[in-house]
C-alpha cells in the first residue's frame, strides 16, 4: 500500500482523490492547503496541513501529488524530492525550462521519480485511436485540437489568468497537454511555425503551431472558444481520416477526467519504482513551450 500526500486542493484535485479512492493499492495519507475551508472535508480522513513543508516533516508518506498553481511547482516539487519523495506534478513541469530542468537533475540525483501528469494520454478514445494508427497505413498529418472558454474551467484558481503565476496563457497551459499527444503518437518534434494571439492584457488566447514528427502535425490552442472541443485527426496518404474525440462518450463538465486520473494515479504508482529511469518527457513537452515564445518573441522583434 503506498501512502499519498496530495499538495494543493484546487479545481483539479478532485479527479486525483477520486482516483485514489478508487484504487486499490494506495491511501489518503495527509492533504495540504494553505485554506482551512478547503482542508475541513478530510479533518477525520487524513493528516490535514497548511504547509507543505510541515506535511513532510510529518512522514508517513511514500509519494506526493502536487496540484498546486503553476508557479509553485518547483518550490514543493523539489521540497518534495529533497524529502527523498517521488512526486507527481500537474503540467507544466515548472513554468519556466531552467525551473524544470532544476527538478529534472534533483530527482536524477536523488534516484527518485519525477513524474508530469499528462492526463490525455490516458482518454479511452486516444487510446483507441494509438491502436487504431498502429495498425494503419502511413499517417500523412495529424491534427491536435485544445478549445475552451478558460474562465468556465478555471474555478476559485484564478491564478490560471495570470501569465506570471501561469507561466503564459494558453500556450503554457494547455500546450504541453496538446503537445505531449503529437509527441507520443508521431515521436520526437521540431517546431516548424508559430502563430499567438494575445489579449490586451498581454494573455496568449489562441495559438497554432506547426510541427514535425514522422509526419507534419498542428496544434490549435483556445482560450476564448465557445464552448469545448478537444479531439486529435489523423490523415492518412489513403485519404482515411481517423479521429479521437476525448470528451465523446463522456457527459457532464470535465467528465472525462474520472478516468482519465486514474490512468494518470496507475501509471505513477508504477513508475514509483523506477526512480529516475522514469521519463514521460514533461522536460521536453516544457523545452517546446519555451521554443513557441521565443519564436514568437523573434517574430515581434521582441
Amino acid at each position: 500500500m503506498i501512502r499519498l500526500g496530495v499538495v494543493g486542493l484546487g479545481v483539479i484535485s478532485r479527479f486525483y482523490l477520486a482516483a485514489i479512492a478508487a484504487l486499490p493499492d494506495c491511501e489518503l495519507a495527509a492533504v495540504c492547503d494553505p485554506h482551512g475551508e478547503a482542508l475541513d472535508p478530510f479533518r477525520d480522513k487524513a493528516r490535514c496541513h497548511a504547509d507543505h513543508r510541515e506535511m513532510l516533516a510529518g512522514g508517513g508518506l511514500d509519494a506526493v501529488v502536487v496540484t498546486v498553481p503553476n508557479d509553485v511547482h518547483l518550490d514543493v516539487c523539489r521540497d518534495v524530492l529533497h524529502a527523498g519523495l517521488p512526486v507527481c506534478v500537474e503540467k507544466p513541469l515548472a513554468t519556466t525550462l531552467e525551473d524544470g530542468a532544476e527538478l529534472a537533475a534533483v530527482a536524477r540525483d536523488r534516484s527518485l521519480t519525477l513524474f508530469t501528469a499528462f492526463h490525455r494520454r490516458y482518454n479511452s478514445n486516444v487510446l483507441a485511436l494509438r491502436e487504431e494508427l498502429a495498425g494503419a497505413g502511413p499517417v500523412e498529418s495529424l491534427t491536435v485540437r485544445y478549445l475552451e472558454r478558460i474562465e468556465e474551467h478555471v474555478g476559485r484558481d484564478r491564478w490560471y489568468l495570470d501569465a506570471a503565476r501561469c507561466g503564459g496563457g494558453c500556450v503554457a497551459d494547455n500546450g504541453p497537454n496538446a503537445l505531449d499527444l503529437v509527441r507520443w503518437l508521431l515521436g520526437p518534434l521540431r517546431l516548424t511555425g508559430v502563430r499567438i494571439t494575445r489579449d490586451a492584457t498581454g494573455i496568449d488566447r489562441q495559438a497554432v503551431l506547426e510541427l514535425h514528427g514522422s509526419c507534419p502535425a498542428r496544434v490549435e490552442l483556445d482560450w476564448s472558444y465557445p464552448g469545448e472541443c478537444k479531439d486529435i485527426t489523423a490523415c492518412l496518404a489513403d485519404g482515411t481520416e481517423l479521429r479521437a474525440d476525448m470528451l465523446g462518450g463522456y457527459p457532464g463538465f470535465k467528465g472525462s477526467l474520472w478516468h482519465e486520473y486514474e490512468g494518470v494515479l496507475r501509471d505513477f504508482l508504477g513508475a514509483v519504482p523506477l526512480g529516475a529511469r522514469w521519463d514521460d518527457a514533461g522536460l521536453s513537452a516544457l523545452a517546446l513551450v519555451d521554443q513557441v515564445y521565443r519564436v514568437e518573441g523573434s517574430q515581434s522583434g521582441a
